[in-house]
């Protein structure tokens, strides 16, 4: 098991190095994002998530992914709204898929 953290830094350093070359690779910047939020620091993932959909606004994952680590603190209004832009984005690139899974994470705050 503490294997992980140091893997994640690697993985964390290995991303922050590709941005800091191509700051505007949304594959890095999302896995950044994803990566905090796996590392247990959801205020930065959700940093990297409102840089990435600032300049790519149809990276669909973002949306969700983004919602779900402002739910994750307790930040519901925000979340919400993030999921309603991301249904957006996903109607924008006929995403049906995405477009589901966004609907679905919004369903679900009603429900709470």
């Amino acid at each position: 098991m503490q294997i992980r953290p140091a893997m994640s830094n690697t993985r964390l350093e290995t991303l922050k190095s590709m941005l800091e070359q191509d700051p505007d690779n949304a594959f890095a910047r999302y896995s950044l994002a994803v990566e905090y939020g796996n590392a247990g620091d959801p205020e930065r993932a959700v940093e990297e998530f409102r840089t990435l959909l600032a300049t790519h606004r149809d990276y669909v994952a973002g949306y969700y992914h983004g919602g779900r680590a402002l739910e994750k603190l307790g930040r519901i209004e925000e979340a919400r709204a993030l999921y309603e832009a991301g249904i957006a984005a996903s109607l924008r690139k006929g995403d049906a898929h995405a477009r589901s899974e966004l609907q679905a994470a919004l369903e679900m705050l009603d429900l709470a």
